[in-house]
C-alpha cells in the first residue's frame, strides 16, 4: 500500500447522498471525502449501498438528493470499473482499447491502446476476442477501458471478487503502482476486510445505506474491537462487531 501524502489535495467532497429504488432505500444520506493519491475501501454487507454509492460517484446512477463537489477537472476524469466487464465481446482486446481510447479523445488511440496493453501485461492476449479471455484477463481489460481516459479517480466495484489469488496479487500490485506513479485516487468496494486493510488508506463502512464508520483500520479496531478477538484478524472482528451492532439496532 502507498499511503496518500498528508498534504494531498482534496478531489471529492460528497454530502448527504441519497438514492431510493421504489420502496427500498439504497443510500440514506452518505458522506464521503477522497483526496489525490488516496485509496478508500467501501465495506459492508450485501445491500449496504456500496455499488449504489460508487455508481453515483461514477455518474451512472442518479442521486435523489445530496451534493457532489469535485476539484478542478477531476469530475470529468473518473474511471469506472463495474463488476460486469464493459467491453465488446466480439472485438479483440486491442480493438476494444483502440475504440475506447478514441472515444476518450486520445490524440493517438493506437499508441494509447498499446500502452495500456503493456501496462496490464496483456500483449500476449491482445488479438484474442474479449469473449474468449479468462475471468482474470478480462478484468484487466475492463480496468484498461476505465484507464483509457487518463482518470484522476478510479472507481472499482469488487475488482478482485472473481479472480484467482495470483491474479488478485497482480491486480493490486498494478493498482498500487498507478497510485504511486500517477497520484491517482482509488475507491473500491470489497467484501474482504483483509483486502481493504492491505490496499486502502481509509475504510468507509456502510450498513443499511448509511455510513457506520469512516477511518483507518486501526481506528476501526480501537472503536469496535473487543478483548479476546483473534490477533491475526483484529480488523475483521471489529468490522463484524460493528455490523452486528447496527443490524441488531445497537
Amino acid at each position: 500500500m502507498h499511503p496518500a501524502p498528508a498534504t494531498a489535495a482534496p478531489l471529492l467532497r460528497a454530502r448527504g447522498l441519497r438514492r431510493r429504488y421504489r420502496s427500498v432505500t439504497a443510500l440514506a444520506g452518505a458522506d464521503l471525502d477522497l483526496s489525490a493519491g488516496e485509496s478508500l475501501a467501501l465495506l459492508g454487507p450485501n445491500g449496504a449501498g456500496k455499488t449504489t454509492l460508487l455508481g453515483i460517484l461514477a455518474g451512472v446512477v442518479r442521486r435523489d438528493a445530496g451534493e457532489l463537489a469535485w476539484t478542478g477537472d477531476a469530475g470529468a476524469r473518473v474511471g469506472w470499473v463495474p463488476q460486469r466487464p464493459s467491453v465488446y465481446p466480439r472485438l479483440t482486446a486491442r480493438e476494444n482499447l483502440r475504440l475506447f481510447a478514441a472515444l476518450e479523445g486520445a490524440a493517438d488511440p493506437v499508441a494509447a491502446a498499446d500502452g495500456l496493453l503493456a501496462a496490464a501485461d496483456l500483449d500476449a492476449k491482445a488479438d484474442e476476442p474479449a469473449a474468449t479471455l479468462s475471468t482474470g484477463t478480462l478484468q484487466r481489460l475492463n480496468i484498461c477501458v476505465a484507464l483509457a481516459g487518463d482518470p484522476a479517480v478510479l472507481l472499482l466495484d469488487e475488482p478482485a471478487a472473481t479472480v484467482s489469488p495470483d491474479q488478485r496479487r497482480r491486480l493490486w500490485a498494478w493498482m498500487d503502482d498507478l497510485r504511486a506513479r500517477r497520484g491517482m485516487a482509488l475507491a473500491f468496494s470489497t467484501q474482504s476486510v483483509g483486502e481493504a486493510r492491505r490496499h486502502a488508506d481509509r475504510l468507509l463502512v456502510l450498513a443499511g445505506g448509511r455510513v457506520a464508520f469512516s477511518g483507518t483500520a486501526g481506528e476501526l479496531v480501537a472503536a469496535h474491537g473487543r478483548a479476546g478477538d483473534p490477533d491475526d484478524d483484529l480488523a475483521g472482528s471489529a468490522f463484524l462487531h460493528l455490523i452486528d451492532a447496527r443490524e441488531g439496532g445497537g
